[in-house]
């Protein structure tokens, strides 16, 4: 515990590089730092139209994937973002990226975002427990008090998928993107607090339940 100078104790949000290089293990899903090293399994999924489709992000070539990981490295050196390769554990291959990003650590705050997953992974239980991974990471590791997700409007079935996690749906950030052809897009915020925590990690717990039982 730390105090601020007017005398009120609060807890101090973590720093240094245990938090930015952690490795968070879950029973389906690995997430580790992402690396060049992850680029040659990455490369056998990311280059599929359909899965940048709502993003601002468009990786079409191997160039392309490397200034993603690129980038990626550097915004985890800055400490603002920390990137994770998404590996399966039955293979130890990566299947594709999210990280918790936009890390506010004055006002305690994250965002979980830049997510995607090869086509043969989705609907299965890989988004779910990544998911519950970086959700008690940001708030049991960095100490959030808030996480953050931004989803382009257009796309219902993100939008639906973010509200099954339990988030709260606070409204839309107009024009908040340009697309790489000049198109403005609008993304939908939603948010889950500190205190809602616990009810998001019993509802995540049961959604990959199901994934398991079927």
């Amino acid at each position: 515990m730390s105090k601020s100078s007017s005398g009120d104790e609060r807890e101090a949000a973590p720093r240094g590089d245990g938090a930015r290089d952690a490795v968070l293990e879950g029973r389906h899903v690995r997430l580790e730092p992402l690396e060049h090293r992850h680029a040659a399994d990455l490369a056998e999924v990311a280059f599929d139209p359909d899965l940048w489709w709502f993003t601002p992000t468009q990786i079409d070539t191997p160039a392309d994937l490397r200034d993603y990981i690129d980038t990626a490295i550097e915004r985890r050196r800055t400490g603002d973002a920390i990137p994770f390769a998404t590996i399966d554990r039955s293979t130890g291959k990566a299947i594709g990226s999210t990280r918790l990003a936009e890390i506010d650590r004055e006002h305690r705050r994250a965002e979980i975002g830049w997510t995607w997953l090869g086509r043969p992974y989705h609907r299965r239980a890989f988004n779910t427990e990544a998911k519950l991974l970086l959700f008690a990471h940001a708030f049991e590791v960095l100490r959030c008090v808030r996480v953050e997700f931004l989803v382009d409007t257009r796309n219902a079935r993100s939008r639906a998928a973010v509200r099954r996690l339990g988030a709260v749906e606070e409204g839309t950030l107009r024009h908040r993107y340009v697309l790489p052809d000049g198109t403005p897009i609008d993304w939908s915020v939603f948010s889950v607090l500190r205190d809602e925590w616990p009810s998001v990690r019993e509802r995540l717990a049961g959604l990959l339940a199901a994934h398991d039982d079927g």
